[in-house]
């Protein structure tokens, strides 16, 4: 990163975080004025500070308003620099046309909106379809426009049912898919397991890929793929029914266990503790669908972490996990998922300190 790049970077993550979207605006286009390429403005800058918003929560540094804050700026930043005259460019000549979309349930729409501007500056047609995006809404779409292929964003794991959904049924109509984002594993794994004809790790390397042509086109058989079988399997598909009562038995549970939690969460600013029992089922949902410990296991090492930065021992997430295992004798798998978390979850206590104050 050059001197001026990190200079801007600074410029915009004060503007964003004060929530001064003129302020961040300004910035965005004194840096346009000075000569930066406007992907460079994109992916180095708008990008960096928006990367750096999602540390500084995770970390504890600012709090979920001044996230949402800092996002929104971001957002309207890319809005400005999309209206610029000097990119308002049409699509190339014999470029193709590609749509955009998050999966269905994804709210965190930002790397989207982000590679659909890099690819306009590229010379793409682009239909930007925004966040959460239900699977029949984007095949209806793909009949209207006939687009070369779909470029599929998702940021957590839990959206990857969904994004198989998505993936099957633009595929059933011959429209090849492009996955890309945090849901699909760092290594693409997961979309090679869902069945993208492609995967890349972020815009720019989309936009590279996409640079060589889209994927081939499939022939429409307009019926889904037959999934691995493992994939929404009998653990999967019982523990998604049994969900909501789970989680609420759980979070009861926690409360007897861990009295003192809910004044400790009260103290930290974060939510009830039933949305993190909720977002621990979710993960463990998503685990069993591809079958991967190491997805939940993953999660539990990060929210550790986040609950740590915060003040609540990563301890308290043992009983969870033991009250979900009390809960899953017939759920095998479940069973070793949740041992492993239970390994992630010690290591983590060895640097609790919980301070009443």
């Amino acid at each position: 990163m050059t001197r001026d790049v990190e200079e801007r970077v600074e410029t915009l993550w004060a503007a964003a975080t004060a929530g001064d979207e003129y302020a961040a605006a300004d910035a965005a286009l004194a840096a346009l004025d000075a000569g930066m390429p406007m992907e460079t403005l994109l992916l180095d800058v708008v990008a960096a500070v928006q990367s750096r918003v999602g540390r500084e929560w995770a970390a504890g540094r600012i709090t979920v308003a001044q996230e949402h804050t800092a996002t929104a700026v971001n957002e309207r930043v890319l809005a400005t620099l999309a209206h610029q005259p000097s990119t308002r460019r049409g699509p190339e000549p014999g470029r193709g046309r590609i749509t955009v979309a998050c999966v269905h349930g994804e709210w965190h729409a930002f790397p989207a909106r982000l590679l659909a501007e890099v690819l306009r500056l590229r010379g793409w047609h682009v239909d930007y379809l925004g966040a959460q995006v239900p699977a029949p809404h984007l095949v209806v779409h793909l009949h209207r426009t006939n687009p070369d292929a779909v470029a599929l964003s998702g940021s957590l794991a839990p959206r990857l049912p969904a994004a198989h959904a998505a993936i099957t049924s633009c595929q059933a109509v011959g429209t090849p898919v492009l996955a890309g984002g945090a849901a699909f594993g760092p290594d693409g794994r997961y979309a090679r397991l869902l069945g993208a004809d492609a995967w890349a790790p972020d815009a720019c390397a989309a936009a590279d890929l996409l640079a060589g042509g889209p994927p081939p086109r499939r022939p429409a058989t307009g019926r889904p793929a037959d999934a691995p079988p493992h994939l929404a399997g009998p653990e999967y598909a019982a523990l998604t029914d049994s969900a909501p009562d789970l989680v609420r038995g759980v979070a009861e549970e926690l409360a007897r266990r861990v009295p003192e939690l809910a004044p400790a969460y009260a103290e930290s600013r974060l939510e009830h503790p039933v949305e993190d029992v909720a977002s621990i089922v979710d993960y463990l949902r998503a685990a069993l669908y591809v079958d991967d410990p190491e997805l939940f296991s993953s999660f539990m090492g990060w929210m550790a972490e986040v609950l740590t930065a915060r003040g609540i021992p990563a301890r308290v997430l043992l009983p969870v996990l033991d009250a979900l295992a009390e809960r899953l004798p017939g759920s095998p798998r479940a069973l070793v998922m949740l041992e492993g978390a239970r390994d992630v979850t010690r290591r983590h206590r060895m640097g609790d300190h919980w301070t009443r104050r």
